[in-house]
């Protein structure tokens, strides 16, 4: 997109904008190729014009009533509560912490995804003396005071029914840190690939997913065969599988077909 006029920069811009509501500075210079002044000046003009609105860090769109944004607005996630939903399965969704909390190594750093599942990894990372990235309210509490463990939390908005942490506006404020493992749950897996119920913890995801060397999810066997949601990754961008042994042959197969390692708790 070298040599772009000022009219398809701008064209460019709104394009993502009416898409994503938010799109940061950083992100424009990397897929417009334009220098940072140049990119600055296309924003001043169309704020100016009211086409869009300026805002540190970058633009959003003037008509915030996008997927995400209606689901910041209200500060609510699509999906059970998490109040309901840890309840459900729980034998089986602590054996499969048991088995996920099994792979971390001494001192790693790892990140764990908000969920009922990957929670159920808690008590098994004592003395592991791990560096532990997480959105989740529910696993920071679970890890404080635990002996050797280093908690760290990504800046945004909480999200009360899921006690989750999530950037708002699309801007990623997580620390910058990478690490060898990132465990995650789903509300749905099937032959598409990993979905959850809403848009906004979709992007927040990928995020994790992008920072990660080995992809682990954790998912209890009721959560298989099922198509809806929003599709976070197809199943080959997934290292491991942990679930436990009400898994059908007829998953399974598609799961190891996959090229996934297929853990059975």
């Amino acid at each position: 997109m070298v040599g772009m006029h000022a009219t398809e920069r701008e064209s460019a811009i709104l394009d993502l904008l009416s898409v994503r509501g938010f799109i940061s500075f950083r992100e424009l210079e990397q897929k417009l190729e334009g220098s940072p002044a140049t990119i600055r000046r296309d924003l001043e003009r169309l704020d100016a014009q009211g086409r869009l609105i300026r805002v540190r860090g970058g633009a959003k769109a003037l008509d915030a009533e996008t997927p995400a944004h209606a689901a910041l607005s209200a500060m609510r996630l699509g999906g059970t509560p998490f109040a309901e939903n840890v309840t459900r399965n729980l034998p089986e969704k602590k054996r499969i912490g048991a088995a996920a909390a099994a792979m971390c190594g001494q001192g790693e750093g790892i990140m764990i995804d908000g969920g009922s599942t990957t929670l159920q990894m808690c008590p098994h990372l004592e003395g592991l003396g791990l560096q532990v990235l997480t959105n989740s309210l529910h696993i920071v509490l679970a890890l404080t005071g635990q002996n050797g463990t280093r908690v760290l939390v990504p800046g945004g908005a909480v999200f009360p029914e899921q006690n989750i942490i999530l950037p708002m506006f699309g801007e990623d404020l997580t620390p910058a840190f990478h690490a060898p493992k990132l465990f995650m749950g789903a509300a749905a897996i099937g032959a598409c690939g990993l979905m959850q119920d809403d848009v906004v913890l979709v992007a927040s995801e990928r995020r994790f997913i992008e920072r990660a060397e080995e992809v682990i999810v954790l998912a209890d066997a009721s959560k298989f065969d099922q198509s809806s949601g929003s599709v976070v990754c197809a199943l080959e961008d997934i290292d491991a599988l942990i679930t436990d042994d009400r898994i059908t042959d007829k998953a399974a197969a598609v799961i190891e077909a996959a090229g996934v390692n297929l853990v059975v708790a």
